[in-house]
């Protein structure tokens, strides 16, 4: 595939040329600008150009239909590499046996690998620019891990990378402080619950309130980025417009207002932050005080439970009464009876 590419680059520019300079094809002028890049000339090559462009291939056997193929391949670089040269673009080649721990260092092939693994919950991304690097304080050959509404991304440490060693990090790291529950995910974010309870919050991004809401859960989620124990999903119900009525009735809460609660995933029970309008929505601290009464139990949907089992005795009882009183009747009918 990367050979494929290759080619069609080399065609296109050929074509470019073709348009600009009067349908003349540039034709090659014999100086050699690709190198065959080792590891010893690794790092001079690279101060050389803004842009390295990497050709892999594998050892030339000494077959003269594969060497001639192998310098058809060559002079089309050579080419490509004249076109570009006052863009300060490079080309090197590199033989994946004679340098393979540079071919490793360089190639990407266990970050696509890895990334296979959580496609489309998680996106990879990879840049070859070098502006664009620069601006994400992205070294080179470096794997960077951004958690949702974080400033700071997570450097994966100890390259070059396995696809094993990425995937480790990344499931290790993938459960947000604060995740938005997504159509596309619903049921996966839902799933991964923690100790069979989610804090869940609802807040309209549109809305002036539900924005202030989610920057305060932004903040407390930045606050607490390291306490493994703590993960926020927000739901903004204007990504569900067809499960707001059905929230609204399970939970009975208005959604037209921010909301706070811890959720058990296997009833639905649930209980509420009080937030008595929505001028007084509560602070990044009295909102952490609220999560720390959840993580520690202090609040918890089971207390509910209690509640309404004690509900259930009494009636029970009453029942019970009930039933002994008519017996009672039902004797008296009998001896009147008689």
């Amino acid at each position: 595939m990367k050979r494929t590419h290759l080619f069609i680059v080399g065609l296109y520019l050929l074509s470019s040329c073709q348009a600009e300079e009067g349908l003349n094809f540039p034709t090659y002028d014999g100086k050699d600008r690709v190198v065959s890049l080792t590891e010893k000339n690794f790092k001079q090559v690279l101060k050389k150009y803004s842009m390295l462009c990497l050709y892999y291939h594998e050892s030339v056997s000494s077959d003269k239909v594969a060497q001639k193929q192998f310098q058809l391949k060559e002079i089309v670089l050579e080419l490509v590499a004249q076109v570009l040269e006052h863009k300060a673009i490079g080309f090197v080649m590199v033989d994946a046996k004679k340098e393979a721990k540079l071919a490793k260092k360089l190639d990407y092939k266990a970050f696509e690998e890895a990334a296979e693994h959580f496609q489309p919950y998680i996106k990879f991304f990879a840049t070859f620019d070098r502006g664009v690097a620069k601006k994400l304080s992205l070294k080179m050959n470096e794997v960077d891990f951004y958690e949702p509404f974080m400033d700071e991304s997570i450097a994966i440490p100890d390259k070059p990378y396995t696809e094993e060693e990425i995937v480790e990090f990344v499931k290790e790291h993938q459960r947000p402080t604060l995740r938005r529950l997504r159509p596309e995910d619903m049921f996966e974010t839902w799933e991964d619950d923690l100790n069979g309870i989610h804090i869940v919050a609802f807040a309209e991004r549109s809305d002036p309130d539900g924005y202030e809401f989610l920057e305060i859960l932004k903040q407390v989620a930045r606050d607490n980025t390291d306490n493994p124990d703590l993960s926020i999903v927000w739901i903004d119900p204007d990504d569900f417009p067809l499960l707001v009525a059905y929230w609204e009735k399970t939970f009975k809460i208005d959604l037209f207002k921010p909301q706070i609660g811890v959720v058990n995933v296997t009833d639905a029970d649930s209980v509420w932050m009080e937030i008595p309008d929505d001028d007084d929505l509560p602070t990044a601290e009295e909102l952490e005080d609220w999560i720390e009464d959840v993580l520690s139990g202090k609040i918890n949907t089971e207390d509910d439970d209690n509640e309404d089992g004690d509900d259930g005795d009494d009636d029970e009882n009453e029942d019970d009464d009930g039933n002994d009183s008519d017996e009672e009747s039902n004797d008296d009918s009998d001896d009147d009876d008689e």
